[in-house]
């Protein structure tokens, strides 16, 4: 195994366990009934992929899976779209939904306009969002999701938390998927959030 591939075995593998620690240690807190009733995350006003305002309250009464990535990240966040829209698909037929919301963390390369071509590609019912950094960052920070740039000049990459959280209609999380999970625990999990 090349020393590159071995790094960005381990970059990912501390990502997700810090993403892993947030979660657990909200879960902790809302087994305890500090934050049972709680929703999750913080509420945000960032500027969807046709430019317009779009807030968290939008999204008030309905089940979505949200996700932080960016559009020039070579595998995680195209396959956890793809993945999440194939199965919304799929719940659609057996008379569920839930929306998807794809947050950038790399908002200096992630104009509406790059969103909008990037998610059209793989479902134009995505929800993408933009911001400036200072929007992003504190979105990010109240939804306990990592990142941070890696690399120099314009080919640089995003580490970034690869977990897609689950918000049911009461704005509480319902669970996480962690990338490549089991594709049954998945559609489980996804099934559940969507009531079907």
């Amino acid at each position: 195994m090349k020393t590159g591939t071995i790094i960005q075995a381990g970059l990912w593998a501390v990502v997700a366990l810090v993403a892993g620690a947030l979660i657990f240690t909200y879960l902790q807190i809302s087994q305890q009934g500090g934050a049972a009733d709680a929703p999750y995350g913080t509420p945000f006003t960032l500027v969807d992929q046709n430019g317009k305002p779009f807030a968290s309250s939008e999204l008030s009464g309905e089940p979505y899976a949200l996700f932080f990535g960016y559009t020039h990240c070579p595998d995680v966040c195209p396959t956890t779209l793809y993945e999440l829209a194939s199965h919304q698909q799929e719940i659609e037929k057996e008379g569920g939904d839930f929306r998807i919301v794809f947050v950038t963390v790399d908002p200096a390369r992630d104009t509406p306009g790059i969103l909008k071509e990037y998610v059209e590609a793989v479902s134009p019912q995505i929800v993408a969002l933009t911001g400036d950094q200072s929007e992003i960052a504190e979105t990010a920070k109240g939804w306990g999701a990592f990142y941070r740039k890696s690399g120099e000049g314009e080919d640089y990459l995003m580490d970034h938390t690869a977990t897609t959280f689950l918000i049911d209609g009461d704005g509480r999380l319902a669970g996480t998927i962690a990338y490549g999970e089991d594709p049954k625990t998945v559609t489980a999990k996804l099934e559940r959030l969507a009531g079907v």
